[in-house]
């Protein structure tokens, strides 16, 4: 058994010195805590993240990520729509191998794979699909 001051573990609780004997696993689970702050000052000291505001909380990213007002999510969603028509405008091939990329997530050598063809003409087309697709853009801006 192990003798704590319970004044050191909560000074805003107990104002004069106050112990209590626990079992050695108890000890060793305040230890452990212990050392894990120090580690965490350590790192902030190390890293020089004196300063962050993220309290555990989101603080942080609430301030630098800011909810998307609906005007936002309207003006998004009308520009996927506008790009999705202007993929699919592209040759057959171009379109489909551009949604495979870019929407469905494939590799390009899982589309080669998949349409049996070689892998530098899936980059090709697809290179070419989307410089036409910047062309597209700027011409509407």
């Amino acid at each position: 058994m192990q003798k704590i001051n319970l004044r050191e573990l909560y000074p805003d609780i107990y104002k004069k010195d106050t112990y209590l004997e626990v079992t050695d696993e108890v000890q060793a689970v305040f230890l452990a805590d212990k050392r894990a702050e120090a580690r965490y000052l350590r790192q902030m000291y190390n890293y020089k993240a004196h300063y962050s505001l993220d309290c555990d909380n989101g603080i942080e990213k609430a301030i630098v990520q800011h909810p998307p007002t609906p005007e936002e999510i309207l003006e998004d969603k009308q520009l996927r729509d506008q790009l999705y028509a202007a993929v699919m405008e592209l040759p057959d091939k171009q379109a489909k191998w551009i949604y495979a990329r870019f929407y469905l997530g494939m590799t390009v050598k899982e589309i080669a794979q998949a349409e049996d063809v070689d892998l530098s003409w899936v980059y090709k087309s697809i290179k070419r699909g989307l410089k036409c697709l910047g062309k597209n853009f700027k011409n509407l801006n």
